[in-house]
């Protein structure tokens, strides 16, 4: 079964008052290149999310996001009475130093916008919350994969039907064989004629040339191992591990016979079927590049 790298998944949940929300999104990549948003209580745990991510995704340009909403009850703001007093004690000193005078009210004021005086605390990880924000993040990255599986599923009837056309283009190079080798003789003993006297002419000779150069015009081994590199393509799309990057050498291998092929046609029918075949594999690398 193939996966595609492309996927969305979404989760909810909630927990005293507060809602979870989680999304994750993935696209192609040759690795894993993985994006966290998190709210900040939550950075702790960031190692824990990549692992679970980098574990059931695998590969690709992946990111998830995590939202509470309906927490701002949790941050609790003070006042930093310390720093408040030792700015007033300044201040103060400040001003009796220039001979100014500042009201209590108007100093008050001055000291509250300065940053450091206003304190939000922010409380600790609640445990049974981040076990239903982990709960909620695998059960959207669940989803993930079951889009993943569906598109994988269209991806994978494709590849096949694919590669089923470049076994019917290499049956239909078949017929065209005996006629090539034919021509060849015929070719080549007029051309024999046409300069050597026939009655000069080793006929014996002749064919063992003849034989020797079918023999490197022969294909019967590029056409076994082509058979056999589809046969084995179609293995690979059956397994249940990540098979993109493997099913991606296999179409290397394809292409090294349809290109052997090619090369030792020397037949203008043959070389449309050989390059009907090219199509096919073309588009089989294109739709590889989204295969997990």
């Amino acid at each position: 079964m193939l996966y595609s790298m492309t996927g969305f998944g979404k989760a909810q949940a909630e927990y005293e008052g507060k809602k979870i929300s989680v999304e994750t999104r993935s696209l192609n990549s040759k690795q894993a290149d993985i994006s966290l948003r998190l709210p900040a209580i939550y950075k702790e745990k960031e190692l824990i999310l990549r692992q679970i991510i980098s574990k059931k995704m695998v590969r690709g340009k992946i990111e998830l996001s995590l939202w509470i909403e309906g927490n701002d009850a949790d941050k609790k703001s003070k006042i930093n009475g310390a720093a408040v007093r030792e700015y007033y004690r300044q201040l103060q000193q400040i001003a009796e130093e220039m001979d100014y005078t500042i009201g209590n009210e108007q100093m008050l004021q001055t000291i509250m916008r300065i940053p450091d005086v206003m304190k939000t605390e922010r409380p600790e990880l609640d445990k049974k919350e981040w076990e239903l924000v982990l709960e909620t993040s695998q059960k959207a990255i669940e989803e993930l994969m079951s889009f993943r599986a569906q598109e994988g599923a269209a991806l994978e009837k494709d590849l096949r039907r694919r590669i089923e056309l470049i076994r019917s283009y290499l049956v239909e190079i078949v017929p065209y064989e005996t006629k090539r080798i034919e021509t060849i003789r015929t070719r080549m003993h007029n051309n024999l004629e046409e300069y050597v006297n026939k009655k000069s002419m080793d006929e014996n000779r002749f064919e063992q040339e003849i034989i020797f150069y079918i023999e490197k015009l022969d294909i019967t081994e590029e056409k076994v191992r082509l058979v056999n590199h589809c046969a084995y393509f179609e293995e690979t799309c059956d397994t249940t591990q990540a098979a993109g990057k493997k099913l991606g050498f296999i179409s290397q291998e394809i292409g090294r016979e349809i290109n052997t092929i090619g090369s030792k046609a020397n037949h203008a029918e043959i070389q449309k079927k050989v390059v009907q075949m090219k199509d096919e594999l073309e588009k089989i690398k294109e739709q590889l590049l989204n295969i997990l």
